[in-house]
């Protein structure tokens, strides 16, 4: 059973998403100036000593957004209205009552929710005080407080813990077993796969590049395990973004790769691997963290096949021949749950250690194989090697002079120990840690 949910909700421009920040002591939903920002539902889980709730985040109740998605953003709210237990109703201390808080205020009192009442906004006694006024609007006395002057958090808190006592008792929700990120470029299909694997309209879809802004977390369960999969914002060239919210959304994207355990890269079969695409590729890589190339709309490629996309995507993306393949379609749900059966193997992988004798053994034949080059008079030497981690597998090899070792064959090494060690379609960390021999310490 979910935990009891706490739903921020107001007019544009009262705050909502400074005091999610505020109350979640860390900066996830986006914060700028213009009206109607956040779009879909922002959730996170809030624990403070004894009080443990879900808090979302939603768009502002009337909003006029730039491109036409007044209708998406209304339905996500009242998804979130039908499904809070306790709405936390915000209203701006400095600018007195509004037409569209008391239509905001009319719409709650007929739900017959428990409402918990905030003039956000009070930065001074003076806009504190005045915050009586808001008691025409019938739902109680507006508690003031101050998200960005960080004030009246505790106070909130307090209120909320108040209310939420109240609520029946839930059984604690699953933790997660798995952070699938979701990333890509615009519209290649990332929010219609993570409504597909929520089995809900979570997230907004839409043909307006750019529809999801934010990084949102959704649980999904799939064969009684609970998962968290992370919609992002769809990515394009840095000269190209046209306003902070797009800065801010690349950086939020990029926040929820490092924290993801495996990467879902969408590609749309129907058209070419970009630039986009392999900078996406490179980044996740970059961060050490498991890859799929999930190949969306398949169904409505025209290809040869797999076996000539296959090749198609080992021509123009180099360097990833280890990175497995997906085909599938988010709208029809066809190889979907193949898909994240390939996520969690590779999660899998990425958390195995192999013995250290196994990895000197393969570390050996590579040796073998190809020895690595002489820089002028001096001979690069590798000791031994031993696995010292996981997430990503963390392989630590002793070598006389890191320097003397090129990239060229550090790659070569890092290739052969993926190929032959029970992690071949993961990113290693390989790190290079000079240490003499027994025979050179004698001589010293």
């Amino acid at each position: 059973m979910p935990l009891p949910t706490v739903v921020i909700v107001g007019r544009p421009n009262v705050g909502k998403s400074t005091l999610f920040n505020f109350l979640a002591r860390r900066r996830i939903a986006i914060v700028e100036p213009t009206a109607g920002v956040t779009r879909d539902r922002i959730s996170t889980v809030i624990e403070e000593e004894d009080l443990r709730f879900e808090l979302v985040d939603t768009g502002g109740l009337g909003v006029v957004d730039s491109e036409s998605l007044e209708d998406h953003i209304e339905a996500q709210i009242e998804t979130a209205l039908r499904s809070a237990d306790l709405i936390c109703f915000l209203v701006d201390a400095r600018d007195g009552i509004t037409p569209l808080d008391r239509r905001v205020a009319n719409r709650l009192r007929r739900l017959l929710k428990p409402v918990v009442f905030c003039a956000n906004k009070a930065d001074t006694p003076r806009l504190a005080e005045a915050a009586v006024e808001f008691f025409e609007l019938g739902l109680g006395e507006a508690m003031p407080v101050s998200a960005k002057g960080r004030k009246g958090r505790l106070e909130l808190l307090q209120a909320l813990s108040e209310h939420l006592g109240n609520i029946e008792g839930r059984d604690e929700p699953l933790e997660a077993v798995m952070r699938l990120a979701v990333v890509g470029k615009r519209n290649v299909g990332k929010s219609t796969l993570i409504n597909t694997l929520a089995g809900e309209d979570r997230v907004i879809v839409s043909e307006v590049p750019g529809t999801t802004r934010d990084s949102v977390d959704v649980r999904f369960e799939r064969a009684g395990q609970v998962f968290i999969a992370i919609d992002t914002a769809g990515l394009r060239k840095r000269a190209r973004m046209k306003d902070a919210i797009e800065r801010y959304s690349r950086v939020r994207t990029e926040a929820a790769i490092r924290r993801a355990d495996v990467c879902l890269l969408l590609i749309d079969a129907a058209a070419d691997i970009s630039a986009t695409d392999k900078k996406i590729a490179r980044f996740v890589l970059g961060e050490k963290k498991p890859l799929v190339l999930g190949v969306n709309k398949w169904d409505l490629a025209k290809h040869a096949g797999t076996e000539a996309y296959e090749e198609y995507i080992a021509h123009h993306l180099s360097g990833f021949d280890f990175v497995p393949l997906a085909f599938m379609s988010a709208m029809t749900g066809e190889g979907v749950r193949g898909t994240i059966g390939l996520a969690e193997e590779l999660y899998k992988q990425a958390g195995t250690r192999a013995p250290t004798a196994k990895v000197n053994q393969v570390l050996q034949d590579a040796l073998r194989k190809r020895s690595p080059r002489s820089r002028g008079t001096a001979l690069p030497k590798i000791y031994f090697a031993s696995q010292v981690d996981v997430h990503p597998p963390t392989i630590v090899m002793f070598v006389n002079k890191p320097e003397f070792f090129s990239p060229d064959y550090i790659r070569y090494v890092e290739n052969a120990l993926r190929k032959s060690l029970p992690f071949a379609e993961v990113p290693l960390k390989l790190i290079m840690r000079e240490r003499t021999s027994f025979f050179e310490q004698g001589k010293k």
